[in-house]
């Protein structure tokens, strides 16, 4: 078994945390610590480890056999089942005799006014949410909460524009529809073609009942070439109804595009007038559209403030300082419901 050893005085813990949400994870391994990914192939999403990633050698994976055995200063949590296999590998209770942070990345799946969140009951885990209007929706209880914006790894600035197209990522259109707002794309599409990119898009067009020089499904592609081919359309298109802030129109904002975003959950606060239109009325979506793809220049200038609010809001840096915060603020126990901010029941 590699050998953990470490000193927690000198800035570095052994943080134990589940590879769940790939670009949160990759920013998340940025910091100091050693951060440990639970591996094992029979065990699906419950061990995913690095799964590939390109990350840094302080993120390593660790077979659950193996915890028992480990140092492990603190686990950052994001599911329930997460509590039961802490007790299960590690045989320690998370938030009594192990120090615990719990990250919800959603809006709850139920009414935002009677959903409960399943750590409610829980005064000992603080619950970080990654943006103000999720915990907001949540019903937190008793648990302490609060917020720690999306930090992205910069991309680079990648915008050329070139391509009088508008482009989108949505993982599983078909599956979440209204959810992600698939069912507005066949409307702008009046207005652009949207070549739509993630998971599931691979026949997106024909599901629609359009043809691809409307929509078209661009499926998946790993993350260097997404951010090149997002970077050649003019416009970043960003239709979420009901779901948290994605990672994919934070980088669109890096890559230097303007955005156009459906107005709801977090993306009024994320997405200033400065760099791109928000609006809940799809004519108005379709008109700003439109004016991006006629005028290159001013899309261009638009992308260019994308780019610095994003390097301002959600730049790596204050995304670990913060983390590195709450984490030895929860190891040495000097963690309270006050310093997390205003409690939101």
């Amino acid at each position: 078994m590699r050998d953990f050893t470490h000193d927690p005085h000198a800035g570095s813990l052994n943080v134990l945390v589940w590879h769940v949400h790939g670009s949160w994870t990759t920013s998340f391994v940025q910091g100091p610590h050693t951060y440990l990914l639970p591996a094992d192939d029979d065990l699906g999403e419950w061990a995913r480890g690095r799964d590939g990633r390109p990350w840094p050698e302080n993120a390593v994976d660790i077979a659950p056999a193996d915890l028992a055995d480990t140092p492990v200063d603190i686990v950052v949590l994001q599911r329930p089942r997460e509590l039961d296999l802490v007790r299960e590998w590690l045989g320690r209770t998370a938030g009594l005799d192990l120090p615990a942070v719990y990250v919800e990345h959603g809006t709850p799946d139920g009414l935002a006014a009677t959903t409960r969140h399943p750590l409610a009951d829980h005064a000992d885990i603080p619950l970080v949410h990654v943006t103000q209007f999720n915990r907001l929706m949540w019903d937190c209880g008793r648990c302490p909460t609060t917020v720690i914006p999306q930090g992205v790894v910069d991309p680079g600035y990648r915008y050329t524009g070139e391509l009088p197209r508008t482009a989108t990522v949505v993982n599983d259109p078909v599956r979440c529809w209204r959810a992600l707002g698939a069912d507005l794309l066949a409307p702008l599409s009046y207005s652009t073609v949207i070549d739509v990119y993630g998971r599931g898009t691979e026949n997106l067009s024909r599901s629609l009942g359009l043809s691809p020089d409307r929509v078209q499904g661009m499926g998946f592609h790993d993350q260097n070439t997404l951010h090149s081919e997002l970077a050649r359309r003019r416009v970043y298109l960003h239709t979420p109804r009901w779901t948290s802030l994605g990672f994919s129109v934070i980088e669109a904002m890096f890559l230097g595009m303007p955005i156009v975003a459906v107005g709801a959950t977090a993306a009024a606060e994320a997405i200033p007038s400065s760099i791109g239109v928000v609006s809940s009325d799809p004519d108005l979506l379709a008109v700003a559209i439109r004016r991006f793809l006629s005028d290159p220049d001013f899309a261009e200038l638009t992308g260019w403030s994308a780019r610095h609010w994003a390097q301002a809001t959600f730049g790596i840096r204050t995304f670990q300082r913060r983390w590195n915060q709450l984490l030895f603020d929860c190891v040495t126990g000097h963690f309270t419901a006050s310093s997390a901010g205003t409690k939101i029941g």
